[in-house]
């Protein structure tokens, strides 16, 4: 009878510290939100990563000179779906103005795999500096 006592409160104890845990644990972080008006909105992670880092190369600058920050002032991450600095409305106008004048006054050329080749981007201007016509 005594190791039934044992058994008991032990289970016990041990369900009611799994219940403890699961009251206590965090939330998961919901899916990232996606603020897409320019690039197409079934963009693949790896495209978007590739077509960013081309953006930040030919500008010479990291992501937080587009993106704001997170309202969560306890968090230290970029909220990427934000609009709040003009910068990022600066950069999608670029990229239509762009897009406007390869189609306008260049052919475009295609890639082995038949991907459009621009004549002109970001970097024609740019050339590492977040302002055209800067010299760095």
């Amino acid at each position: 009878m005594l190791h039934h006592k044992k058994f008991f409160v032990i289970t016990a104890l041990f369900g009611l510290m799994i219940i403890g845990m699961a009251a206590v644990r965090p939330q998961d972080d919901p899916k990232p939100k996606h603020n897409f008006k320019v690039l197409p909105k079934d963009i693949s992670h790896d495209d978007l990563d590739k077509v960013m880092d081309a953006w930040k190369a030919a500008l010479g600058v990291k992501c937080n000179f587009c993106h704001a920050p997170s309202a969560d002032s306890t968090s230290h991450h970029l909220d990427f779906a934000s609009d709040a600095k003009p910068e990022k409305n600066i950069a999608r106008h670029m990229y239509k103005m762009t897009a406007r004048i390869n189609k306008k006054y260049f052919s475009f050329d295609k890639d082995d795999i038949r991907n459009s080749i621009p004549a002109i981007s970001c970097v024609t201007c740019h050339r590492g500096s977040p302002h055209p016509g800067e010299v760095k």
